[in-house]
């Protein structure tokens, strides 16, 4: 079905590394023009030339999720480049594990304002010019702990990722007609995110990852959702290692 990829212009936020990365890589090698967009523009500028020696499209946008206008103005750009947008997947994400107890509530903050409203304000930025070209596809990624929560230490985190869920369901239900939604819920998953726990609980984080699956694998479910046929909308993919009982 790389049929289904092919000549799509898609936007992926936290693309400079892991899921982000892995995604845009295979995209592209699917016929895809891929936007790659994260606060780091050195990392992201390595994917663009590695897509760009392997023959795809790809061009990098520093990008702060958490700044409204900044993700506005990089989906402006990215029309402006490539003529249009067909699928945003909402993939920057943050997972500092700390028990609430520790109340570090300049973590909470941090987790809502790039895991819930970073993922609003791409859907913000990018859902009227879907609704007005009458078609596209959203793709957030949740994970498993938006399922469950992941307690003792997760507890905000899955608070957020549940809130992602959520959202992705009452948009498909608002705007399904004209635009499709996919909620991508990962479980352990080797990528940086696993480095953004501090203090007493990054040991545990670390041994927990152990039995983490390549970001590739998520990058296939993803490419999966894409390729799909207009009238077939993926609503929800979980995805986690085999070894995973959680």
């Amino acid at each position: 079905m790389t049929k289904g990829i092919e000549g799509k212009v898609v936007l992926i936020t936290g693309g400079s590394t892991g899921i982000g990365a892995e995604t845009a890589r295979l995209l592209a090698e699917r016929g895809a023009k891929v936007a790659i967009a994260a606060r780091r523009k050195d990392r992201l500028d390595e994917v663009v030339a590695d897509i760009a020696a392997n023959g795809g499209t790809a061009r990098s946008y520093a990008l702060d999720v958490t700044d409204k206008s900044a993700v506005q103005s990089v989906v402006a750009a990215i029309v402006a480049d490539f003529g249009r947008l067909d699928v945003l997947i909402n993939n920057a994400g943050l997972m500092p594990i700390r028990p609430m107890s520790e109340v570090n509530t300049d973590e909470w903050d941090q987790m809502i304002d790039v895991n819930l409203k970073g993922t609003l304000y791409g859907i913000a930025a990018a859902l009227p010019g879907f609704l007005e070209q009458g078609s596209g596809h959203i793709i957030n990624l949740s994970s498993v702990a938006g399922i469950k929560v992941f307690a003792p230490g997760g507890t905000v985190y899955s608070g957020t990722k549940f809130a992602v869920s959520a959202i992705s369901e009452g948009l498909r239900h608002e705007v399904g007609e004209k635009v499709r939604v996919t909620s991508i819920e990962p479980g352990a998953v080797e990528s940086d995110l696993k480095f953004t726990t501090s203090g007493t609980a990054a040991e545990t984080v670390l041994d927990f990852y152990k039995q983490a699956i390549p970001a590739a694998s998520v990058a296939r479910a993803i490419a999966f959702a894409v390729e799909q046929p207009d009238d077939v909308d993926v609503n929800a993919i979980v995805i986690r290692p085999t070894a995973q009982q959680f």
